[in-house]
C-alpha cells in the first residue's frame, strides 16, 4: 500500500500578508484545492494509494463538503489535543485547542501527528518553563495519537533529527518511535520521516542512501510498519523515492521553489504521477 500525504500548513495564506496563497480567496481556498484534485486521483487504485490532505483547521468543512462522491481524499487536521471530551465528563473545556471529537465531527478521517514544527513548538514552550528533556515532547505526541486512534482516527506520526543529533540517530529516532508509539494499536499509523537537518533553503537534501538507511530502521524497530518520506516529496525527487522499497510513499507541501513559491494542484498530481510511474 502507498500513501500520498499533503499538509498544508498555512498555505492559505494570501501573499500580501506574506503567504504564498495565489491560487483562490481563502474562502473558497479549500474546496478549490479538493475540487481541482479529486476527480485526477479516482484513476489511481484505492486498494493500491490512499490519499490523504491535511488542512489548517478553518478549511476543514469547506474540504469535506467539496469531496464528490466516490473522491479519493481523506481530510486530515493538523494535530490533536492530548485530552478529549467524554459523556459525562469533560463537555468542551478546551479553550484553543482541538479535541479528537470535534474533529471527527467535522468530518476528519486522518491526522498529522509530531511534525518537525509541532515538535519545536511544544519543545519551546517546555524550555520557557526550564524542561529540556525531549522525551517530554514524544509522552505528549504518544497521548495525541491515542486520542485519535480512539475516535477512529488514522494517524501520519512523524519522527526526524535535526543537525546536532545526527550522531545520535539511532537513538533519537528510536525514542521517538518507542515512546510515542507506546500502548498504541500501530495498525492504524503510517511513520513520515523527516530529516530535519536537511529541510530548507540551502541545506544539502537527504540522498537515496541515507533515506534508505533510516527507512530500513525504522521498519525493523516498528515491526515492519509503512514509512513514508516526510523531507518533502517533490518533482525533483520523486523517481529516486520510488526506487526505493523501504519506502511507501511521501508527504508533500510546496510544490513550487521558485519564483512564485506556493502550493498549485496541477503540480501536485504532477509529482504524483511522478512518483506512481518511478
Amino acid at each position: 500500500m502507498k500513501h500520498i500525504y499533503l499538509n498544508l500548513k498555512r498555505f492559505d495564506v494570501p501573499t500580501e500578508y506574506g503567504g504564498v496563497n495565489r491560487i483562490a480567496p481563502v474562502a473558497d481556498w479549500a474546496e478549490f484545492i479538493v475540487k481541482n484534485t479529486q476527480e485526477e486521483l479516482k484513476k489511481y487504485d484505492p486498494a493500491q494509494v490512499e490519499f490523504g490532505m491535511y488542512f489548517p483547521e478553518i478549511h476543514l468543512l469547506n474540504a469535506v463538503k467539496a469531496r464528490s462522491e466516490g473522491s479519493p481524499i481523506k481530510v486530515g487536521c493538523q494535530s490533536v489535543y492530548r485530552a478529549d471530551t467524554a459523556v459525562g465528563g469533560n463537555f468542551g473545556a478546551f479553550t484553543t485547542n482541538r479535541p479528537a471529537s470535534s474533529m471527527v465531527a467535522a468530518g476528519c478521517e486522518t491526522t498529522i501527528i509530531g511534525h518537525c514544527e509541532e515538535r519545536n513548538d511544544k519543545m519551546g514552550i517546555l524550555a520557557e518553563a526550564g524542561v529540556t528533556d525531549t522525551d517530554a515532547v514524544n509522552r505528549l505526541l504518544n497521548q495525541e495519537i491515542k486520542c485519535a486512534i480512539s475516535r477512529g482516527m488514522t494517524v501520519l506520526y512523524c519522527i526526524g533529527e535535526k543537525s546536532e543529533e545526527q550522531e545520535q540517530w539511532q537513538e533519537v529516532l528510536g525514542k521517538q518511535l518507542e515512546i510515542g508509539l507506546k500502548d498504541v494499536d500501530t495498525s492504524k499509523v503510517v511513520i513520515a520521516y523527516e530529516p530535519i537537518w536537511s529541510i530548507g533553503p540551502g541545506k544539502t537534501p537527504a540522498d537515496k542512501e541515507y533515506i534508505t538507511k533510516i527507512a530500513k530502521f525504522v521498519k525493523e524497530k516498528t515491526g515492519g510498519m509503512d514509512v513514508v518520506y516526510g523531507g518533502g516529496l517533490k518533482q525533483a525527487n520523486a523517481a529516486m523515492l520510488a526506487s526505493i522499497d523501504e519506502i511507501d510513499g511521501g508527504l508533500i507541501a510546496l510544490t513550487r521553489f521558485q519564483g512564485e513559491i506556493g502550493y498549485y494542484p496541477e503540480e501536485y498530481l504532477e509529482i504524483i504521477q511522478l512518483y506512481m510511474e518511478g
